[in-house]
């Protein structure tokens, strides 16, 4: 897969490249940094692009900010959805709790090894560094609590992480089973990936709200006010002092446009009619 991406990006850069200044790859660290190596050795210097990471991750927070394994449990929660693939890119391997919880539980299930790979050597040092920018989906939040699952259940994500995901139900929903309106814990994710890997430049490359109401007339208000609050999150200081916020391609995203093109559109078809 590796080798068929790196000729796959080779190809986009070749075609592409005179145009296209922001490159996103794929979430795979291997495939991830042969790209940018590809990029780096044989495009920049007559294209001046950049390539980055697009990786999702909601915020998790310690349902009691008093309990060290509540704490750990947040932590955990992070490493295993963003640290899982930005950390190699950034520091060269999987985060350090993935590597011993995803190790003890696959001894405990009999295994030989680890079900997470290992990286060799060689591979460490190819991967590190190998990111222009960090591009960083984000939607809703989770409360977070420490729960351990045997091992015996079986080889999951969920078990591997020993954790809960909880919702406060005070939180707006927006339509989606899953999504709720928690605009600061954008800001936290940003203040964690800042912390976390050395300030890089963040592109927020995917966010917003899904439809809520099936409407005959315009009817986007909750969309509005989640937009509105998550962008405010990330304006505030002393977080937009202290990144490197790209905000050129910040939010909105592609399909944020796309409806709010749609919206105006429709208006104005509904000025002209009356």
């Amino acid at each position: 897969m590796v080798n068929y991406f790196g000729d796959y990006a080779d190809l986009c850069f070749e075609a592409f490249g005179d145009r296209v200044k922001h490159w996103i790859t794929f979430s795979d660290p291997r495939a991830h940094a042969q790209a940018w190596h590809s990029y780096n050795s044989t495009w920049r210097a007559k294209q001046r692009g950049l390539v980055g990471i697009s990786l999702n991750c909601d915020w998790g927070e310690p349902v009691d900010i008093s309990s060290p394994k509540d704490i750990e449990a947040a932590e955990r929660y992070l490493q295993f959805c963003l640290g899982w693939f930005a950390n190699p890119i950034y520091a060269g391997d999987y985060p350090q709790v993935m590597k011993e919880r995803i190790g003890k539980k696959s001894v405990e299930q009999g295994l030989d090894m680890s079900r997470l790979p290992v990286f060799s050597l060689q591979e460490k040092s190819y991967i590190k560094g190998t990111s222009d920018f960090l591009g960083l989906g984000h939607f809703t939040t989770r409360y977070i609590t420490e729960r351990n699952y045997p091992s015996r259940q079986g080889p999951s994500y969920q078990n591997d992480r020993d954790l809960v995901e909880l919702v406060d139900p005070n939180w707006p929903d927006l339509g989606s089973k899953w999504l709720y309106s928690v605009p600061w814990g954008f800001r936290r994710l940003l203040h964690f990936a800042q912390t976390q890997y050395g300030n890089p430049p963040i592109y927020v490359t995917e966010n917003g709200a899904s439809q809520k109401l099936h409407c005959t007339q315009l009817c986007d208000e909750w969309r509005i006010q989640y937009l509105k609050g998550y962008i405010n999150e990330m304006l505030k200081e002393p977080l937009l002092s202290h990144m490197q916020m790209v905000t050129e391609i910040v939010v909105p995203t592609v399909c944020t446009l796309c409806v709010l093109i749609s919206a105006v559109l429709l208006m104005l078809l509904l000025r002209s009619q009356s």
